[in-house]
């Protein structure tokens, strides 16, 4: 399924109703744009089913989670999971929804999608400026027979607080080098190099834009807007492909069922595997144990609860990756600490 960022944008808008027209039993939330897409795809298929329509702002990690510590929506939304710390001194409750991946995107001329490799510690090298042209040596021994050009390397990064951000940073401070003490890992960075861009389809635009250009984004928006992806070597030494496959190799071994005493704070990049993709990520919902609105917040739950049982193929046509049911079965269990949830 094709969808350019137009389209993404025009559903967005379409689910986020204006104030005066929205009903009361519609759900308030805002946060990620990594998972966007399939939340629209999911909001339209169950406002159909049920009645109740989804009103989200795709602002990006960092808002989603100021703005339920604010209290101003129902649920926020982040890619960078909160510690339990961060959950308990907050009041909040964290679950994930679905794992997709964060994929490095080029516009270089005569390159298609695919054909370049890179790896973790070129590409962070490429995001220190240390190599600024594509015709580097580095990247031409990963790359033999392919024609680089001789032209300068123009680096995109998020410009606003974002959980893509924090599971691209978090991969090459594992292993790009000496990124981890001269940049490190988080939200927002301080980015040796680059411009900056809002939000997942601020950085796919910017790249399709820009010859020369290198950036990084949930892979559904790579899809949509047919950008030159890039694969990468991952842990094992093997070169992967960007998909769903990959994906959920990453995701094998994680423990869903432990992970729900720590409010299911999983980190998935640089996980072993031939089959591997280096850069996975699940992505989170947070939302009060004592809500000031129990009502509203059940209709969150009973929305995702719907999403686990019915949304996995639409989660897969746009190349993200349904949660295992070891997993629901953690989530939904955990939900009886959330006051008016009925579980």
């Amino acid at each position: 399924m094709n969808f350019s960022m137009k389209t993404i944008a025009g559903a967005l808008a379409g689910l986020a109703l204006a104030a005066s027209a929205a009903i009361a039993a519609d759900i308030s939330g805002a946060g990620a744009t990594f998972p966007a897409p399939v939340y629209a795809k999911w909001a339209t298929t169950y406002k159909g089913q049920s009645g109740v329509g989804l009103n989200y702002q795709a602002i990006g990690s960092g808002g989603g989670i100021a703005q339920i510590k604010a209290k101003t929506v129902t649920f926020g939304a982040t890619d960078a999971p909160l510690t339990k710390a961060q959950l308990d001194a907050a009041g909040l409750a964290q679950f994930p929804t679905v794992i997709g991946g964060v994929v490095p995107v080029i516009n270089v001329k005569g390159i298609a999608p695919g054909q370049m490799v890179l790896d973790g510690a070129t590409l962070a090298a490429i995001y220190q400026g240390k190599i600024s042209r594509w015709d580097d040596p580095a990247i031409k021994k990963l790359n033999p027979g392919v024609n680089l050009p001789s032209q300068a390397i123009a680096v995109v990064h998020r410009s606003d607080g974002s959980g893509t951000t924090f599971i691209f940073t978090t991969f090459l401070s594992r292993i790009g080098g000496d990124w981890k003490s001269n940049v490190g890992a988080a939200t927002a960075v301080d980015w040796p190099v680059g411009i900056g861009a809002k939000g997942n389809e601020g950085v796919a635009g910017n790249v399709a834009q820009t010859g020369g250009s290198i950036g990084y984004v949930e892979y559904a928006y790579a899809k949509q807007n047919h950008l030159t992806y890039v694969r990468m070597i991952n842990k094992a030494g093997k070169t992967v492909s960007p998909t769903a496959d990959a994906f959920k190799a990453a995701a094998a071994g994680a423990d869903w069922s432990a992970a729900a005493g720590n409010g299911f704070y999983i980190i998935l990049v640089d996980q072993p595997g031939d089959a591997s993709w280096p850069i996975s990520a699940t992505t989170y919902i947070l939302v009060y144990k004592q809500p000031v609105d129990p009502a509203a917040t059940a209709e969150v739950l009973k929305f995702f609860k719907w999403a686990y049982a019915n949304g996995d193929s639409l989660a897969l046509g746009l190349d993200y990756v349904p949660l295992p049911e070891v997993a629901v079965k953690a989530i939904e269990g955990s939900w009886h600490q959330i006051q008016g949830s009925g579980m």
